[in-house]
């Protein structure tokens, strides 16, 4: 399996233009022979929309999402967007398509409200977290803050998922000799999950400027050992193309059997009786 992470600058508010470098980066993707390519979180929009949110909000079976989606032709594809529901709601969601049709749909489940991140002034929050069989093997979605939760990929792995697409738009902050802090941080917490889970982990991550905040992008292929098999670029745009061997999958479940040995009856209940003590129904033990 051959995947392209599309490391793009999404110009904000201009659905237009973002569609346009969507094409562009699919095109050149399909002339290398690419099975899947991913975009970053809210590729469609750019990141800070403030009052824009619901201007560019999309259902995503729209004219201009499905023209999109037949410029993938036979390629898979997976891009971020804000999407619109017949209720009026506006989610941050990503979807994952396949031979021109729908296959999922993810929103992002965990909405940021400290520092410069104010998500949840603007969109609903997501209720679901599952995987979804493709023609590659089961995979998951999640969207930037949901992978700093460690329930969401646990819940992704125990769902059969053996590759996990995390979407971004994380900024660049701390640097140090190495790199940044904030893409150290990302790395360490894909290889811990990736190890744990014996799972892929693609991290896209986008590149640009927003009202003073820069995106870094080093968009990441981690395999199921926690290894690195390739980066992009600190803060340029960049077509990353990676081949999969899912083969590592199988091996580093056999070499670490952590999901064969996994208590999920235990793990449930420990949950249940953790929420009937946050709720006053029960007592501390």
């Amino acid at each position: 399996m051959r995947v392209a992470i599309a490391q793009i600058r999404p110009r904000l508010g201009r659905v237009d233009e973002n569609l346009a470098l969507h094409e562009k980066m699919i095109r050149s993707a399909q002339e290398q022979e690419v099975d899947l390519i991913v975009f970053p979180e809210l590729s469609l929009t750019g990141y800070n929309l403030l009052d824009l949110t619901y201007e560019v909000a999309r259902d995503p079976f729209s004219p201009d999402i499905q023209s999109l989606v037949n410029t993938a032709g036979e390629m898979d594809v997976v891009f971020g967007f804000v999407e619109s529901t017949p209720e009026h709601n506006l989610y941050n969601s990503a979807v994952y398509v396949s031979n021109q049709q729908l296959n999922t749909l993810h929103r992002k489940i965990y909405l940021p409200t400290y520092g410069m991140f104010d998500e949840a002034r603007y969109f609903g929050r997501g209720d679901r977290i599952h995987s979804f069989p493709t023609r590659f093997g089961a995979m998951g979605l999640l969207i930037c803050e949901d992978m700093w939760h460690a329930s969401t990929s646990y819940i992704l792995a125990q769902d059969g998922a053996q590759m996990i697409i995390v979407l971004s738009n994380s900024p660049g902050r701390g640097l140090n000799e190495e790199g940044l802090d904030a893409q150290d941080t990302w790395y360490s917490i894909m290889k811990n999950q990736a190890l744990l889970h014996g799972s892929y982990i693609l991290f896209a991550n986008r590149v640009g400027t927003e009202d003073g905040v820069t995106f870094f992008g080093g968009s990441a292929v981690m395999n199921p050992h926690g290894v690195i098999e390739k980066t992009g670029a600190l803060f340029k745009e960049e077509l990353l193309i990676v081949d999969i061997d899912f083969e590592k999958v199988k091996r580093a479940r056999y070499q670490m059997p952590m999901l064969r040995d996994e208590n999920r009856d235990l793990t449930i209940r420990e949950l249940q009786r953790i929420q009937r003590k946050y709720t006053g129904e029960g007592i501390w033990r």
